[in-house]
């Protein structure tokens, strides 16, 4: 099946943003009352084509966006290879492992919804498999309404501790890592919109 027949779950733009009310760019964390009131909003989520919502700015795509941290205060930074699926962040460095929310049919909250689908793309993407002592920890929401990307997506921001051994990369023709403590990066245009507004707030 191409990515583009892929079912995800998306928010009408008017209802997340409350007639763009609650609109912001850049990130907030999850006490901020904008992100209080729009993470009730998310139990309104619609399923549907991903083709149909790339180009389409009236529904905001929900996005997992996990920041790991590893025993040393590291933070894991990847770069998306030309093997990857979305051409448009090809070269760039990120700090947030994740992707497009499916539907979760048995879920008894969005919440639910919003894990499951983030620790499957956790194990997909670098091997990490959450044991009981591990949990995701909501930071926030992260948007950028100034480029094409960004437009259609939201990110819901999570961190989890992690140790340095339980990650690997399984597909090296699609990710390149490294762990980088946040004071050590410095140049934020090396990396994708959503992580450069994260790291303007960790550092």
């Amino acid at each position: 099946m191409s990515k583009f027949d892929e079912l995800i779950t998306v928010v009408e733009r008017v209802k997340l943003f409350d007639d763009e009310k609650r609109a912001f760019n850049g990130f907030i964390s999850q006490d901020h009352v904008k992100s209080v009131e729009m993470l009730n909003v998310l139990d309104q989520y619609e399923v549907k084509r991903r083709g149909d919502m790339e180009e389409d700015p009236a529904y905001k795509q929900l996005i997992s966006y996990c920041i790991l941290e590893n025993e040393r205060g590291e933070i894991l930074v990847y770069q998306r290879l030309t093997g990857g699926g979305e051409a448009r962040l090809h070269g760039l460095g990120s700090i947030g492992v994740g992707g497009h929310m499916n539907d979760v049919p048995d879920a008894r909250s969005i919440m639910d919804v919003m894990i499951d689908n983030a620790s499957r793309e956790l194990s997909e993407e670098v091997g990490l498999t959450l044991n009981d002592d591990q949990y995701l920890e909501h930071l926030g929401f992260i948007n950028d309404d100034t480029n094409e990307v960004g437009r259609v997506h939201i990110g819901v921001v999570f961190k989890i501790r992690v140790h340095t051994d339980q990650v690997e990369v399984r597909e090296t023709d699609t990710l390149a890592i490294e762990w980088r403590a946040v004071d050590a990066i410095e140049d934020l245009t090396q990396f994708e919109s959503w992580s450069a507004l994260i790291l303007e707030k960790l550092k």
